[in-house]
């Protein structure tokens, strides 16, 4: 029962992460930095409260002592910065496509970085993704004659802000609570600097784009809430499987509910890209078998066996 349960959570987080952009819709022409400054501003009271209810958590004596986990949340934090920015800014001035395709090009980074800094070596099947979901961004950009800037900066953020978490020894909310904790001076110097500059929502007096600002905080951290209970619950390849729920909600609101542009050209490279994707998921099939030929029938996730 608990593993089904953890199913139904990491589906449900990513439903939700995929349906974001119907909040964001709210916020056409959105000042990037403003929204970025009311996330973490509002994030933080929010977190905390959060990490007070929990259980699991990392005590704050550890959290202390392990002064190598609080840098690495600076970076991450810097890192996160960058992908969420991008991403709602892809939200807020119609490029949904665009936000879609980050995500769904975010394997590949992610697998390169395992090969530079994990040292992983490729099986065949990881081979096979990286070539055609290559050709696919490839072909766009020979056919455009540009490069997707936003895909291709949203796709490696996200991919180096994984790669960077794997060596921060925190709880996720923890971890994200120290992240927006870095930001939080950075987010208060650009909301003062708007206000006093007469360029923020509420110096327009826009109270409820302000509102809207502020309610980007939960929008963010309530999917998730759902995501970290649901990887305590299922195993990580189900996580991982999940995961293109996401995208693939953002590229289906972009094509018919916000009639975005999908050509022949992106008819192509999603094509390709999503036939590399089916590599992905075959090459995490063929591991989770692997590991269960070793560990015995059990499927585990990150607290072992699944309770019955």
């Amino acid at each position: 029962m608990l593993l089904r349960s953890g199913v139904a959570l990491a589906i449900f987080s990513y439903i939700l992460w995929g349906i974001t952009p119907l909040f964001y819709r709210l916020l056409p022409g959105a000042e990037p930095l403003e929204l970025l400054a009311e996330r973490l501003i509002w994030s933080v009271p929010i977190l905390f409260f959060i990490r007070l209810i929990i259980k699991n958590k990392s005590l704050w004596r550890q959290v202390w002592a392990d002064k190598k986990s609080i840098i690495l949340c600076l970076f991450s934090s810097a890192v996160m910065a960058i992908s969420w920015t991008t991403f709602t800014y892809a939200l807020t001035h119609g490029q949904v496509l665009a936000a879609s395709l980050g995500y769904f090009i975010n394997p590949l980074f992610s697998i390169l970085l395992g090969m530079l800094f994990l040292k992983e070596r490729l099986v065949f099947a990881e081979k096979m993704a990286v070539i055609f979901i290559c050709a696919g961004v490839g072909y766009q950009i020979w056919q455009y004659g540009e490069l997707p800037v936003l895909a291709l900066v949203m796709g490696s953020a996200f991919a180096i802000y994984g790669l960077i978490r794997k060596y921060i020894r925190f709880d996720v909310i923890t971890s994200l609570f120290l992240e927006a904790l870095w930001l939080l001076p950075i987010a208060i110097g650009i909301s003062w600097w708007l206000r006093s500059n007469g360029l923020s929502a509420v110096a327009k007096g826009d109270w409820q784009v302000h509102v809207l600002y502020m309610l980007a905080a939960p929008v963010t951290i309530i999917p998730l809430l759902f995501f970290t209970a649901a990887i305590k619950r299922t195993s990580l390849t189900v996580i991982g499987l999940a995961q293109y729920i996401e995208p693939t909600i953002q590229f289906l609101l972009a094509v018919f509910l916000f009639n975005e542009i999908f050509d022949w050209v992106k008819g192509v490279s999603f094509s390709l890209i999503w036939v590399g994707l089916l590599f992905c998921v075959l090459a995490m099939l063929h591991k989770q078998y692997t590991e269960r030929l070793h560990k015995g029938p059990f499927i585990t996730g990150r607290d072992g066996p699944p309770e019955t």
